[in-house]
């Protein structure tokens, strides 16, 4: 599921960073039960969300490839 695995990058970047949820949640002023859950890949989380995960992580928007996210999506529509 595309959730599953951006929540997966996203979780292997933060921890690349060697920051933990609470504190990255703090960071990027999200609540860390609902970042977990985002890791976790039980939210659809929105594109504001995403650029606040992404600014907090150092990597651009511009550049979704950063998160694979279309590489993921690519995989989800073609099944590639």
């Amino acid at each position: 599921m595309i959730t599953q695995k951006i929540g997966a990058r996203i979780r292997e970047l933060r921890t690349q960073l060697g920051i933990s949820q609470e504190k990255f949640a703090m960071k990027i002023g999200m609540d860390r039960t609902y970042f977990a859950s985002v890791e976790l890949g039980k939210r659809n989380v929105s594109i504001v969300n995403i650029e606040k995960i992404a600014n907090g992580l150092g990597v651009s928007l511009s550049s979704l490839n950063d998160l694979n996210v279309v590489r993921i999506l690519n995989d989800v529509v073609l099944g590639g």
